[in-house]
């Protein structure tokens, strides 16, 4: 602006000084002076940086994606997601020297980014309104403006003996209301309701770390557990026995939020965790996993081939389900038949038959998938690999034709073949059936708040780095914490990932019987990374921390 003569330097620097004092941005500072039009400076901008100019008025406001952005980061940072096209967001801005608030954009969808430019003003309102909408979803607390999905509630909790307890106090109907919602808001997977004999405490699971939120009055423990079972549709007299049940939160027409509830006796009244289950989990596309590219290429080949199994491994809560769930998005096309047998479907997808098993009433894994290859299927889904007879018709569907997809718990991708062959299928079906598995872990990402950090040379060769790797152009980060991450210095999770395609020399060691410990020296020797070596590559990229690789993966 100074060399085109709008600014004198003078004026330029006081207004970038006010600017930095006052924590507004550069376009804000001068548009107080009222020298300048919000349109002027847009276009100006918009001209000089090569960004396209956009003129929020002719945007239909209710189209902008929801929840792409953290609130805090719109604010902050006046920066708002207009809509996704593939693996790029595009971001308006009124600054687009603003670099820090563009990577931190970045850094929080996992995607490029490209800027568009607005005008200040328009931005600032329709950010406001952003936020108020918002907080009238997420904070309002009365049963008018939050509509919980479920048929004839109130003739639900009629047919059932309550046991002398008022499920239907107010008080206690909004504070469990609050709860969820500020579960959701702040990024929660999982709330635990916890008795025990002098307290009754609630902790919210974030990042896969637990921490306490409240510690509300003992007195209404009871009337919490029962109104959570009246919604989920389990027995609201029976507290003797574990039960599992289900219940949709609709937030806004286009959001719902389905909560997975289970209940627990335990010797001071019934422990309940609800694991929060969103649907657009499965929607974000596998660039967002975390995988490297010539994994992705690895999987996505292996996963569009017309028949064979592709197996997910790795412990429980390491996001196995939503790996499956991304792939299966991307087959859903019309002209493809997909089934899915759960233990429960934990992602609601439209355009795939999800079946959850029922062990009670017959319907097992193994029942499910007979039933699945007399209903044409293309691709079929298995949550969960647990026996053998699951394990021979999973195989045999993919030695006929069929994509089968499946999960194991094993550490490792070598040790699922092991798996599978202690659990007595046939060494011949393994090598003629299974063409890759991918072994994964969830990792902290660090927020943007991280610094680097000066870890000795011999320290680095200890955790796995090699001397190539350790040439200078890169240094680790630590997490530092800010009010973004709420001091913990990691915000959101990646994936971690080791991809092993089955080649006909590792076909050649399971038929000769060879074990484990050959599966993996024949990986390595093709360049499958171990998880700690994948771990570190994020190590590398500033994505996590040392740290943290280290607390999740093996050595």
């Amino acid at each position: 602006m100074v060399n085109h003569g709008w600014l004198s330097e003078d004026d330029a620097e006081g207004a970038w000084k006010r600017a930095n004092q006052s924590g507004e941005s550069f376009v804000t500072e001068l548009l107080k002076g009222r020298r300048f039009r919000a349109d002027q400076i847009a276009e100006f901008a918009a001209i000089s940086f090569g960004f396209p100019y956009l003129d929020l008025n002719a945007m239909d406001h209710e189209s902008l994606p929801q929840g792409l952005l953290d609130p805090k980061l719109v604010q902050k940072r006046r920066v708002l997601a207009l809509y996704q096209r593939g693996n790029k967001v595009y971001v308006a801005t009124s600054d687009p020297t603003h670099l820090q608030a563009l990577d931190e954009v970045k850094f929080q969808t996992g995607q490029a980014v490209e800027p568009v430019v607005v005008e200040d003003d328009k931005l600032g309102k329709l950010i406001e309104k952003a936020g108020e909408a918002s907080e009238s979803a997420m904070a309002v607390l009365n049963a008018e403006e939050l509509s919980l999905d479920f048929a004839d509630e109130e003739s639900a909790a009629a047919q059932q003996d309550t046991g002398g307890i008022e499920i239907d106090d107010a008080p206690v109907v909004r504070y469990l209301q609050k709860i969820m919602l500020d579960a959701i808001n702040m990024g929660a997977s999982d709330i635990h309701f916890e008795p025990y004999e002098k307290f009754y405490r609630i902790r919210y699971r974030r990042d896969g770390m637990l921490f306490e939120v409240a510690q509300p009055p003992m007195a209404i423990k009871d009337k919490v557990a029962s109104r959570i079972k009246v919604l989920s549709r389990l027995d609201i007299s029976e507290k003797r026995v574990p039960q599992d049940g289900r219940m949709k939160m609709v937030l806004s027409k286009n959001r719902a939020i389905d909560f997975r509830v289970s209940t627990l006796p335990t010797l001071y009244g019934e422990k309940i965790v609800m694991r929060i289950l969103d649907p657009t989990s499965a929607q974000m596309g596998i660039e967002a996993l975390g995988y490297e590219p010539w994994q992705k290429e690895l999987l996505l080949n292996a996963v569009q081939r017309p028949y064979g199994m592709v197996l997910v491994t790795g412990p429980t809560g390491s996001g196995k389900t939503v790996s499956l769930y991304t792939c299966l998005n991307i087959l859903n096309k019309p002209d493809v038949n997909i089934s899915t047998a759960e233990d429960p479907a934990e992602i609601q997808l439209p355009g795939i038959n999800q079946v959850n098993v029922n062990d009670k009433a017959g319907l097992t894994f193994s029942a499910a998938l007979k039933s699945f290859l007399r209903q044409d299927p293309d691709v079929i889904m298995v949550g969960e690999i647990r026996d053998l007879e699951t394990a021979d018709i999973a195989i045999k569907a993919a030695q006929t034709g069929h994509m089968v997809m499946s999960t194991l718990h094993t550490n490792d991708a070598p040790g699922t073949l092991t798996r599978l062959l202690n659990m007595g299928v046939a060494p011949f079906n393994v090598a003629s059936s299974v063409i890759l598995i991918t072994a994964q872990r969830l990792a902290r990402k660090l927020c943007g708040c991280k610094q680097p950090v000066d870890i000795p040379h011999e320290a680095l060769l200890a955790a796995g780095f090699s001397e190539e790797q350790l040439d200078g152009s890169w240094k680790p980060y630590k997490p530092v914490g800010c009010e973004l991450c709420g001091g913990t210095g990691y915000k959101g999770r990646v994936g971690i990932y080791q991809v092993m395609p089955i080649t006909d020399a590792m076909t050649r060691i399971i038929l000769k019987g060879g074990n484990e410990a050959d599966i993996a020296d024949q990986s390595r020797r093709e360049g499958v990374l171990d998880l700690r070596q994948a771990g570190l590559l994020k190590v590398k990229s500033g994505l996590t921390s040392l740290e943290e690789v280290e607390a999740v993966t093996n050595l």
